[in-house]
């Protein structure tokens, strides 16, 4: 959430600034910047909404609640704002390309580019510290590959593709101011452009992923089996299944079990086991054992 809300006031007072300067200068590489800043509020805006009805409860017809829904505006925020942003970007630069318009007041819009540069360095930071708190040493591609956390994977793909674009329009206003060529703030135009659509390729791999179905991550699964197995009452760990459902974990486990007692013995076991697990991750919130009882 604080994540979200980081990128959320940044780019809701970059859009307006970036809008009024594409208008003032006339520059394509700015007013793609713009739109690109309006597509990231809205962003935001869905995955918060994604957020809020994630919380639903259960009900018999979603027995395991609404926590993947945050997977479905993950993917339709890379689908219909970073995709149809980026095709949107290229398209304005080749426009400009074919009819060349010159920039005026570079000055203006450099100044606003430099501003945003920053603004968006701070969104950035901010996202990576909330990373910083889940992805421990892993390196930050492994943690993006990895996490299931489809919120936070969006927003750092935002806000990393938001600082790479500002740079490119920077550079790309620059070069035209000082050589008079408008073709280069069209190739700006055209380089935001591709790094939006290679953000969204990126971001919507990995969420496919997590729609089609994916286990925990794989510190937290081998965290849990070396659980299960630190249990004397474990005596193999035949299967274990894991499932992300948004923030929670179905865990399904088939175990054999060292039980020399009776049936309510053997209950009582289990109880203990899937007790001490959802203690230790509270974020299993299902969990189904089925025992198998050691031959002797």
């Amino acid at each position: 959430m604080r994540a979200i809300l980081y990128a959320l006031g940044a780019n809701a007072g970059i859009a307006v600034t970036k809008f009024g300067a594409a208008i003032y200068t006339g520059s394509g590489a700015m007013l793609a910047e713009a739109i690109h800043s309006l597509a990231d509020c809205v962003n935001q805006l869905l995955l918060l909404l994604g957020m809020r009805q994630a919380q639903r409860p259960e009900t018999d017809e979603h027995p395991l609640g609404y926590g993947r829904v945050v997977y479905y505006w993950a993917m339709m925020v890379a689908l219909l704002l970073f995709l149809v942003g980026g095709l949107f970007s290229i398209y304005e630069g080749v426009e400009r390309i074919r009819h060349p318009e010159s920039v005026s007041n570079a000055i203006v819009a450099l100044v606003v580019l430099a501003v945003a540069i920053v603004l968006e360095a701070i969104s950035l930071m901010g996202a990576l510290r909330e990373i910083g708190k889940v992805r421990g040493s892993r390196p930050f591609l492994t943690w993006f590959r990895e996490t299931r956390q489809s919120e936070l994977m969006v927003v750092a793909g935002e806000d990393i593709a938001a600082l790479g674009g500002l740079v490119l329009a920077f550079l790309a206003v620059l070069a035209a101011s000082l050589t008079g060529d408008p073709r280069y703030d069209a190739l700006g135009s055209i380089a935001v452009g591709v790094l939006l659509v290679v953000v969204a390729v990126a971001i919507i791999r990995e969420v496919k992923g997590m729609i089609v179905g994916e286990s925990a991550e794989p510190a937290v699964r081998t965290a849990i089996e070396a659980h299960l197995r630190s249990h004397p009452e474990v005596r193999k760990v035949i299967r274990l299944i894991t499932l992300q459902w948004g923030e929670r974990l179905v865990v399904a486990v088939q175990a054999e079990m060292d039980m020399s007692g009776s049936a309510a013995d053997l209950v009582a076991a289990v109880n203990r086991v899937e007790m001490s697990l959802q203690e230790k991750f509270p974020q299993a919130r299902w969990v189904f054992f089925e025992p198998e009882v050691a031959k002797r």
